[in-house]
C-alpha cells in the first residue's frame, strides 16, 4: 500500500522548513513578506476590515494577538483571521501563478500569528512562509483550480488553509507526522464560495481570513493529539475528489521550483487577470496620450478562465455597483486606468464608479476569446488591448509578462514604494520608519514580535 499523500508531502515539508533559506530565496520571501505588511496595512482601515473585527469583538474574542493596522488585540487565531481579510481587502495581495492563488494572505497572516504565540524567530517565518506557500500553491495546481472555479470554490480559502497549517506548524515545530495530521484537520476547514463575485460582497476577503484562522486551529490541534484522515487529499471523500472533477494528485509532490519564487506581486488594485490588460492599456495610453472622448472602442484578448470572474455577465460587468464589483470588472479597470492613468485603490472607488466618463468608456470594453493566449497559461498570464480611435487608427498592445510577474518582477525601490504608500493609509511616518526597519532585519531577528509591534497603530 502507497504511502498517503499527506505524509509524504509532509515529510518534504518538514525537512524545509528546517533547513536554512538559501540566500536569493530568503531575500524573495522578505519581500512577499513586506508586499504582505503593507496589503494588510492599507487595508485594515476598509470598512469590511473594521466589520471583522467588530464581529470578532461581539463574540468576546480579546486577547494578545497583534491586529496589523489597529490599536484591538485578539486571541492569535483570530488575528490572524482580521489580518488576512485586511490584507485581500484592496485586491494588490500576491499570487502565485500556475495556481492562480492567492498565498500570503494566508500563510503570512497564519506565521506571525503562531510566531507571536511562540516568540519564535523571524528565520522561522521566513522558512515556514516558503513551505506554507509551497503547500497552497502544489494543492491549487493538483486540485486544478478552473476546475475548482467551476464548482464554485476559492482556491484562496480553500488551498489556502492547508498552506496556513503548513506554515503555522513550522513554526510550532511539528514533526512530518503531525504536519501531515494537521493537513488531515485542514481538509475539514476548508472552505471558500465564490459567490461573492454575484452582488460584490465581501466574503471573499473574509475566505483569506478564514483560512489562516483555521490553519492555526489545525497545527495546534495536531499538536494536541487530534486524529484525523490520512487519505485526506486521495481519499474517496478526500479535497481531490470532492472539490475538483479534473484533479492530478502528483502535482501534490512533484517538487521543482519553489512555489514562493513562482509568485507575483500586484501593481493594480483589482483581479490578477486584470493586471496584465490594465498594463496594456496605460501603456497605450502613455504612448499615444489617449483621451477617452477619443476612443470609440477597447478590445482586449482575454484568457478563458479570467472571462467567469471579470468579464461576465458582460452588463453587469460595465456597471459595477460597488468597489467590490468594480474589482473584479474588466470594463471598469480599463477604463479608469485609460481615464486616469492609474488602477490603484483610489481608483478603484466609489467615486469612480459613478464617473460619467469612466463609465461611457466601460461601456465600449470588449473581451475578446484567444486561444493562442490560453495555450500560453497559466506558465504566464499574457493579453492584449487593441484602442480603435475615432479618426479610424488602431493601436495596439501586447504583454506576456505582466509588472509584478516572477518574469518581470519589481525592482526594490518599486516594492519599497508600493508598500510604503499602503502602508500610510494606517500609519504615521515615523511608525512606517520602525516598520522598515524591523523588515530590513527580519532575516535575522531572535523573535517576530518587535516587528508586529513596530505594525499597530
Amino acid at each position: 500500500m502507497s504511502e498517503p499523500l499527506a505524509r509524504r508531502l509532509a515529510e518534504e515539508i518538514a525537512a524545509l522548513g528546517a533547513r536554512p533559506l538559501a540566500p536569493d530565496v530568503e531575500t524573495r520571501a522578505v519581500d512577499l513578506l513586506r508586499d504582505y505588511l503593507g496589503v494588510a496595512l492599507g487595508g485594515a482601515p476598509e470598512e469590511s476590515s473594521a466589520a471583522v473585527r467588530r464581529g470578532l469583538v461581539t463574540l468576546g474574542l480579546r486577547g494578545d494577538g497583534t491586529v496589523l493596522g489597529a490599536a484591538d488585540r485578539l486571541p492569535p487565531p483570530h488575528a490572524a483571521l482580521a489580518n488576512g481579510a485586511a490584507a485581500h481587502a484592496l485586491e494588490m495581495d500576491d499570487t502565485h501563478q500556475e495556481g492562480s492563488i492567492h498565498l500570503g494572505v494566508t500563510v503570512w497572516s497564519a506565521a506571525l500569528a503562531a510566531a507571536e504565540l511562540t516568540g519564535a524567530s523571524g528565520a522561522s517565518v521566513l522558512r515556514a512562509g516558503v513551505a506554507g506557500y509551497e503547500v497552497a500553491a502544489r494543492l491549487a495546481m493538483a486540485i486544478n483550480f478552473a476546475a475548482h472555479y467551476r464548482r464554485g470554490f476559492h482556491p484562496t480559502g480553500t488551498c489556502g488553509a492547508f498552506g496556513a497549517a503548513a506554515a503555522a506548524a513550522v513554526v510550532l515545530g511539528l514533526d512530518a507526522a503531525a504536519l501531515a495530521t494537521a493537513l488531515g484537520i485542514a481538509g475539514s476547514q476548508a472552505a471558500g464560495s465564490m459567490e461573492f463575485l454575484a452582488d460584490g460582497a465581501w466574503t471573499k476577503r473574509f475566505n483569506a481570513g478564514w483560512a489562516a484562522c483555521a490553519g492555526l486551529h489545525a497545527a495546534a490541534l495536531a499538536q494536541a493529539g487530534l486524529r484525523a484522515p490520512s487519505s485526506i487529499f486521495e481519499g474517496r471523500f478526500g479535497v481531490l475528489h470532492a472539490y475538483s472533477d479534473d484533479a492530478d494528485p502528483g502535482k501534490l509532490v512533484a517538487g521543482g521550483e519553489l512555489a514562493l519564487v513562482r509568485t507575483s506581486v500586484k501593481p493594480h488594485a483589482c483581479c490578477r487577470y486584470m493586471q496584465g490588460p490594465i498594463d496594456a492599456a496605460l501603456a497605450l495610453r502613455a504612448e499615444h496620450r489617449l483621451e477617452p472622448a477619443a476612443i470609440e472602442r477597447v478590445e482586449v484578448g482575454m484568457l478563458a478562465t479570467g472571462i467567469p470572474i471579470v468579464c461576465e455577465p458582460a452588463a453587469a460587468k460595465r456597471r459595477p455597483a460597488s468597489v467590490v464589483e468594480a474589482q473584479f470588472s474588466l470594463p471598469f479597470g480599463i477604463a479608469v486606468a485609460l481615464a486616469r492613468g492609474a488602477a490603484s485603490p483610489d481608483e478603484f472607488a466609489d467615486a469612480m464608479i459613478a464617473d460619467p466618463v469612466v463609465q461611457a468608456l466601460a461601456a465600449r470594453v470588449l473581451t475578446v476569446r484567444d486561444p493562442a493566449l490560453d495555450a500560453r497559461f497559466p506558465a504566464s498570464w499574457p493579453c492584449w488591448v487593441r484602442v480603435v480611435v475615432r479618426n479610424g487608427a488602431t493601436l495596439e498592445a501586447a504583454v506576456e509578462h505582466p509588472l509584478g510577474d516572477p518574469e518581470n518582477f519589481p525592482t526594490a525601490d518599486a516594492l519599497d514604494g508600493k508598500f510604503r504608500r499602503l502602508a500610510a493609509r494606517a500609519l504615521r511616518p515615523a511608525a512606517i520608519e520602525r516598520l522598515v526597519a524591523e523588515v530590513d532585519a527580519f532575516p535575522r531577528a531572535r523573535s517576530a514580535r518587535p516587528l508586529l509591534a513596530a505594525a499597530v497603530t
